[in-house]
Order: structure tokens, then C-alpha cells, then sequence
């Protein structure tokens, strides 16, 4: 018997590739901080940050700054994604709704979240609900454009369909809506996800008085570079172990997606 060649892209569950390139990033990282092409001090070797990373860990700083960080743009996320994911569904099965609140959205997707914030503070103050609403705003946009459009391009002949079997409002939402749409909601999700930790670092630096965001900038105060560079480390893993997880979940329930 032939064994049956993978389908083109499916290479997942192979960390080979992935591997490769960190090890090669690591490198060109090292070499250029020891060829003196950039001043000293201002750019740390990746040892050099291992250990302004670890020193952060045992001073609990990493954990309490982690810990806020997530909290943040995990509530921001859940809250821009719920509603941007029902809207989405709502414009893209309505047509009238569709032509009054895509305008508005499109006069709003070039606003970042960044420049929300001064207004964001002045209405809300520098507690928690501003920047949580600053990270719900930009999860809102992204995941409104990936569920609408996924909706959108449905067949209506789908639903029509369904509905001449006799099939119930929900049934015809869980068993024909829902699944067609699946596949744009997780990729709603997955960069609605990236989206809430870029809006975090701007919501953070906002005012705050823990966090991430606010390490780099109290880092950055006294040119802490080698500490910037870890705080840039763990933001970046972070957004590769969200992803992931949601990758995961995806080959999990949105089986039947080539994608």
C-alpha cells in the first residue's frame, strides 16, 4: 500500500520549520549585538536578556505585571469580540442593518485605539474601564469585518433551504448559519486576539501602574534596554501561545475548514 500524501500546507504538529527560524533569529540577534554595529548598551545579546528576564520573574514583577496584562486584554477581548461577533452576524443575515451600521464602521476602522485614548481617560478616567473599552473598541472592528463578511457570503440558498424542510429559526442558526460561519469567527477571533494586545500596550501606556506596556515605558524612562527586550519577548510569546491555543480549538471544532 501508498502511503497517501499530505494535502499542500498541512504541515501543522511539525515544529522542525519553526524551530529552525527561531535558531536563526537567535543568531542574527547575537552576532549583530556583538558587531558593534549599534552603540553598546543598546542593544542586548539574547543571553543578556534571558537573564533581565529571569531577574524579572524572581522579583515577581513578571507575574504581577503578567497578571494585569492578561486580565485586561482578556476582559477587552471577551467583551469586543461578543459584541463584534453578534453585530456581524446581524449585518451580514440583514440587509437594511447591514447598510446602516457598515458606514459607521468604515468611518471608524482607521481610527487606532491609540488615539482613543485621551478621550477614553478624560470620559472614564486612567482606572480599568477605559482601557478595557479601548481594547473592546479595536476587537470590536476586526471581529465585526471577518464575522460579516463570512456571514455575508453564505449562499441564501442555504437558509431558504432549511427553511422549506421546516427547520426553526434557531436550528437553521446552529446547524447551517453557525457551522458555514465558523471558519471566518475563528479567524475573527485569532486576530482579534493579536488586535487586543496591540490595543493593550497603547491602553497601558495610557496610565497605568502595572502591566506590561508599562514596564517597557518605566524601563525605557532609564534606558533599560536589556529589560525593554524581555518585556518585548514575553508580549511576542504571548501572542504566539494565544494563537495557538486558538488554532488548537479551531482543528477541534471547525474541523470540516481546509483552512
Amino acid at each position: 500500500m501508498h502511503a497517501t500524501p499530505s494535502p499542500p500546507g498541512r504541515t501543522r504538529g511539525r515544529p522542525g520549520p519553526a524551530l529552525g527560524a527561531a535558531g536563526a533569529v537567535l543568531v542574527l540577534w547575537y552576532l549583530l549585538a556583538r558587531s558593534g554595529a549599534v552603540a553598546p548598551g543598546l542593544l542586548p545579546t539574547p543571553g543578556e536578556t534571558a537573564a533581565a528576564l529571569a531577574d524579572s520573574a524572581r522579583s515577581g514583577l513578571l507575574a504581577t505585571d503578567l497578571g494585569a496584562s492578561l486580565a485586561r486584554a482578556g476582559q477587552g477581548f471577551a467583551l469586543g469580540a461578543v459584541t463584534g461577533g453578534a453585530l456581524g452576524f446581524a449585518t451580514g443575515c440583514l440587509p437594511g442593518l447591514s447598510a446602516a451600521v457598515t458606514p459607521v464602521i468604515s468611518f471608524l476602522r482607521p481610527i487606532p485605539a491609540i488615539a482613543l485614548v485621551p478621550l477614553a481617560t478624560a470620559w472614564f478616567g486612567i482606572g480599568e474601564t477605559a482601557k478595557r473599552l479601548l481594547i473592546a473598541y479595536a476587537v470590536l472592528l476586526v471581529v465585526w469585518l471577518y464575522v460579516h463578511d463570512g456571514v455575508s457570503r453564505i449562499p441564501v440558498s442555504h437558509l431558504r433551504a432549511a427553511r422549506s424542510l421546516g427547520a426553526p429559526a434557531h436550528r437553521r442558526f446552529t446547524e447551517v448559519l453557525l457551522p458555514a460561519a465558523a471558519p471566518a469567527l475563528l479567524a475573527a477571533l485569532r486576530y482579534g486576539a493579536s488586535v487586543a494586545l496591540l490595543a493593550l500596550v497603547a491602553a497601558e501606556l495610557g496610565g497605568a501602574d502595572s502591566g506590561l506596556a508599562y514596564r517597557l515605558q518605566v524601563d525605557g524612562q532609564f534606558l533599560r534596554v536589556d529589560r525593554m527586550f524581555a518585556g518585548l519577548l514575553v508580549l511576542g510569546l504571548l501572542g504566539v501561545a494565544v494563537d495557538l491555543v486558538l488554532a488548537a480549538i479551531g482543528r477541534r471544532f471547525v474541523h470540516w475548514s481546509a483552512s
